[in-house]
């Protein structure tokens, strides 16, 4: 039997339809409205595309935006202005310094001068910090998107084995720390290990988060596995991910396409995580 198609686009839908409801009444509590800002150095297209549907998201959900697009030869000193900039303002709630930026721009200082409360994508070394404390407040948003497609498969967490291929202070090790929070057994992989069929093959849910086309092989997923794909790379024209979709559905339980997968999800997060650090901000 072929596996489920967890549709990320739809979920997103859902939860955004969700979030409006409550951005509405924060809004009429505050008499104003949860507030982004995204910062883009240099002329990605890649980037400037994300940006954009970012900030359509957020004004169908009455998130206001705004975007701050710098040269691509920025000086640090110019950017870090711009940061301390929305660091201070009050109408200002979430910041996401878009990545990557300028090879001339750190992005460590980045997120070691972004304000804890206003770090929408939980990369600054509080809140990766309390995430492995286990006391989460502003979480990245692809693993808690992750997170919630598990739910939509209605995979059992706790006491599952949960195999991460990748070790990105973005998506992997945030997920695993996530998953362990959830009671599952978790094992990390990465561009070192040797022989990763071994451990994807004992996997209840097995994530993937590289970015290499056709890595994850039909022999290797253990059948009736929830097989989640954050790879997104271009080839031959197309969005592909990880995982060899086609092949792989055929013996998975579960599992998310790409595009359409894990995509809309990381958007519909970074408005959830908007509004909660308006609420962080404004209400404690």
């Amino acid at each position: 039997m072929a596996a489920t198609i967890l549709d990320g686009r739809a979920l997103a839908e859902t939860r955004r339809e969700r979030l409006a409801v409550e951005v509405a009444a924060f809004t009429a509590r505050h008499r104003m409205a949860p507030s982004l800002a995204a910062v883009l150095a240099g002329n990605d297209p890649a980037s400037r595309l994300y940006v954009e549907n970012k900030a359509r998201a957020a004004g169908k959900v009455g998130i206001r935006s705004e975007t701050f697009h710098l040269a691509g030869d920025t000086s640090p000193g110019e950017y870090l202005a711009i940061l301390d900039e929305l660091n201070g303002r009050r109408d200002v709630h979430g910041i996401l310094p878009q990545m990557p930026v300028p090879p001339q721009i750190d992005p460590h200082i980045v997120f070691e001068r972004l304000h804890p409360d206003k770090d929408v994508d939980g990369l600054t070394p509080t809140n990766a910090g309390r995430l492995a404390l286990g006391r989460p407040r502003l979480v990245p948003c692809t693993p808690l998107g992750i997170l919630a497609l598990i739910d939509l498969a209605a995979t059992r967490l706790d006491g599952a084995h949960v195999v991460v291929i990748g070790r990105s202070n973005i998506v992997g090790k945030p997920t695993a720390l996530l998953a362990l929070a959830r009671n599952a057994t978790v094992t990390i992989c990465h561009s070192r290990t040797i022989d990763l069929p071994r451990y994807t093959r004992e996997a209840d849910i097995l994530i993937s988060a590289v970015g290499h086309p056709g890595l994850v092989r039909r022999e290797m997923v253990k059948p009736g596995a929830t097989v989640i794909d954050v790879g997104n790379v271009r080839a031959d024209a197309k969005l592909v991910g990880d995982v060899d979709f086609e092949r792989v559905r055929e013996v998975a339980g579960a599992i998310t396409p790409v595009p359409g997968g894990v995509g809309p999800m990381t958007i519909a997060m970074l408005l959830e995580n908007t509004l909660a650090a308006a609420r962080l901000q404004l209400e404690g």
